[in-house]
């Protein structure tokens, strides 16, 4: 990440020193928000060696930060990564298959926030049927 990403914010007439403002993720070429999409931010904590939610999808795109402990997260189409504390993570939307965001710690908590982006009457979360999980399974990434 370079440089330009940081801001130092003046506030003339104020005393103290004024705010940092450090960028802590970029999606370059993110993915666009459906008109008048929902946003929701959410906390999740998982407790340890929680598998997180089922595979599922979102209707809009959705962005997160891991406040404590690591998750593991994976996208169709990708390998599964840890994401540690003070790390980032996004997501698309639309048809990817969110397969894994659980805890990565066997004896701690782990929490992320997360501020997703829900299309105009179509729910924030789908739970995706075994029956389309085992039909898209070549699209997932070879697991070790």
């Amino acid at each position: 990440m370079s440089h330009e990403h940081s801001h130092q914010l003046d506030n003339p007439g104020k005393s103290g020193p004024p705010p940092r403002i450090d960028v802590i993720g970029t999606v370059p070429g993110a993915p666009r928000v459906p008109d008048g999409a929902e946003a929701m931010t959410i906390l999740v904590t998982l407790p340890p060696s929680s598998p997180g939610a089922p595979p599922h999808r979102h209707s809009g795109p959705a962005y997160g930060y891991v406040l404590k402990g690591a998750i593991v997260f994976e996208l169709e189409g990708e390998p599964a990564r840890v994401v540690e504390a003070g790390g980032t993570f996004w997501e698309p939307g639309g048809d990817v298959i969110h397969y894994q965001d659980g805890n990565h710690l066997a004896d701690e908590e782990s929490a992320f926030v997360v501020t997703m982006f829900c299309a105009p009457g179509q729910p924030m979360l789908t739970v995706v049927e075994p029956e389309e999980l085992a039909a898209r399974k070549h699209l997932r990434a070879p697991r070790p």
